[in-house]
């Protein structure tokens, strides 16, 4: 941190952990004698953006504290100092665009978990940071923990070697479905109109294709995703040769509308998933929000969700390649 001292104060909030040597999320507050405002941030960002994108892949996370940041327009201004460009979300989660480059995180009921995720896993493309704003702060729950995603696979394969490297070596197969319309009451309620952003089946398909599904048409005017397949772990450049637990199984395995298996069909064991669902809960880590709060998440690192909150939260995301 020694070249922008001057610019940024280190800082830590409750729940903070130091993994191989780095504190993850690293927090980042006004220098000594400094007022925060985002004024001053912006230009200590756009003075130090190479720097401060070193940070995110080094630390995984990065959280502006004490910024005073106060709505969509000043957040948008702050994802678009780095000048990274725009991601489009693709997924089931219900979303309403606010301002330019930010929208709602999941509308979906405040009292459901919305379980560890990267950010569009099982699409072609996916965004490299998510960036989340908290406008306002829950007044219990409703944390945004994150995971390490290399901390997974490090222990699935000290637990079931074997049962990782088959799932590796044949790959994932996924299926969703979507209805027609959204469903605001359930956490992946986005219908597919919205999802792919036209009402016309040929169009949907094309576009769907295009992000490397399957499609099956439903007679309730639904549809069936297959996605597949697609891996266990991913490694990235410039992220210590990790192995990333770059993946939905546990999110999807067994639920009403989504399934999870290996890509020649056959059935991941049910006592692997939740093996998997316990190691990812031991090895997650959160904290509270505070009002004006923005995390940056390296996408490619870390697993994310949110707990089930008291009414009001109001958490924006952007999300950028």
């Amino acid at each position: 941190m020694e070249s922008s001292c001057k610019y940024f104060k280190v800082g830590s909030c409750e729940g903070q952990k130091v993994i191989e040597g780095e504190a993850m999320p690293l927090v980042l507050q006004p220098p000594e004698g400094g007022s925060g405002n985002t004024v001053g941030l912006l230009a200590a960002l756009k003075e130090n953006k190479e720097w401060f994108e070193k940070l995110i892949i080094k630390n995984s996370a990065v959280l502006l504290r004490g910024f005073h940041v106060k709505n969509a327009h000043e957040f948008n201004d702050i994802v678009e100092a780095f000048g990274w460009e725009d991601i489009r979300y693709v997924g089931p989660a219900p979303r309403t665009h606010v301002y330019k480059r930010v929208w709602t995180a999941n509308e979906g009921p405040l009292s459901e978990f919305i379980y560890y995720h990267h950010e569009m896993v099982l699409i072609k493309e996916f965004p490299e940071k998510v960036i989340l704003f908290c406008e306002v702060p829950p007044p219990g729950g409703g944390e945004t923990p994150i995971v390490p995603s290399f901390r997974v696979t490090e222990r699935m394969l000290e637990e079931y070697p074997e049962m990782v490297e088959e799932m590796e070596t044949k790959g994932l197969r996924y299926t969703f479905t979507a209805l027609s319309k959204d469903n605001t009451s359930s956490m992946r309620g986005r219908g597919w109109e919205d999802a792919f952003g036209t009402s016309d089946r040929v169009e949907a398909e094309k576009r769907g294709k295009s992000l490397g599904m399957e499609m099956e048409w439903l007679a309730d005017g639904g549809v069936k995703t297959i996605l597949g397949p697609r891996p266990l772990t991913r490694v990235f450049e410039g992220r210590k040769g990790r192995r990333m637990w770059f993946n939905t199984v546990v999110g999807m395995h067994g639920n009403e509308l989504s399934s999870a298996t290996m890509a020649d069909a056959s059935e991941i064991p049910d006592e692997v998933v939740r093996r998997c669902q316990e190691i990812i809960e031991e090895e997650s880590i959160q904290f509270k929000w505070e009002m004006g709060d923005v995390l940056f998440l390296d996408n490619l690192a870390l697993l994310h969700g949110r707990r089930p909150s008291l009414p009001p939260r109001k958490v924006l995301v952007a999300t950028c390649k």
